[in-house]
């Protein structure tokens, strides 16, 4: 209970406070959890979606969703995402170690530049779209569904990314996670992930759209290969992984879920 209360301290706004000394193997133990914390979420946005859907249409009520959503966390990994593309906004000076030095920096700097602002609006908007026209397909309990996984499979890609990678710092919560991350974080939180995933399918979509799970299920192994990617661009780019390009993973593997799963209802039905 103590390593699910403190991934709700650090992944959303929750008055969550822990009393007494935190050790740094109890915060990167936290991170087994991330997948509980987005089924928090994810049911703010399920009970948010039904609640909207009787006074609001598609287009408005995705707007609220997306607003709901980033409020729960405070904008945490939105904020990542403009530092990293801040960051990788720097022009190269040829030398790639001054190069990284010079993201970091950037990445460090706490005003957001144009491509930052950029960065949010591209995804703000990408993820509008794509829920509005998921919220479009015949059966909103199906749509509601896919929501309410969205921050699971968001906040569970980040642990096999943090195994995967190494900290381009020596200091910082994002250091603390990554360097004391070990293989049976990663074992926990997955497999938490596909048990909440697992229940959706059996419960609900399974018996109305068959042989088509196969499909959605593909999101999981695409989003390890998407940690992976990451770990390797991080890893070129600014010497590692830091806190800031964690939140940045997480908000584009949204992205990739949402499509995945838009993808899935149009050949499906």
């Amino acid at each position: 209970m103590r390593s699910i209360m403190l991934a709700l301290q650090f992944l959303t706004i929750l008055p969550v406070r822990l009393k007494g000394v935190v050790s740094e193997r109890d915060i990167a133990g936290s991170a087994a959890f991330f997948p509980i914390v987005g089924a928090v979420q994810g049911a703010l946005l399920l009970f948010s979606a039904m609640a909207l859907v009787r006074i609001l249409p598609p287009d408005i009520m995705s707007g609220f969703i997306i607003a709901i959503a980033i409020i729960s966390n405070g904008g945490f990994h939105l904020d990542g995402l403009a530092d990293s593309f801040d960051a990788l906004a720097v022009k190269s000076s040829g030398d790639p170690a001054v190069d990284r030095e010079k993201r970091l920096a950037v990445m460090k700097d706490s005003s957001t530049g144009a491509i930052g602002v950029i960065a949010i609006v591209m995804v703000i908007l990408l993820k509008f779209v794509l829920i509005k026209n998921v919220l479009l397909f015949p059966g909103p309990l199906t749509a509601f569904l896919i929501l309410f996984l969205m921050p699971v499979f968001s906040r569970w890609i980040m642990v096999p990314a943090m195994y995967l990678g190494k900290s381009a710092r020596h200091n910082g919560l994002g250091n603390i996670f990554i360097e004391s991350m070990s293989l049976q974080i990663v074992i926990l939180s997955s497999a938490l992930a596909i048990f909440i995933f697992a229940i959706i399918f059996k419960i609900h979509l399974a018996d109305i759209y068959g042989f088509w799970i196969l499909f959605i299920l593909g999101v999981l192994p695409a989003g390890y290969a998407l940690a992976h990617m990451t770990v390797l661009f991080c890893s070129r780019k600014f010497g590692g992984l830091t806190g800031d390009t964690l939140g940045a993973l997480s908000e584009l593997s949204e992205i990739l879920y949402l499509t995945g799963s838009y993808l899935w209802l149009r050949y499906s039905i």
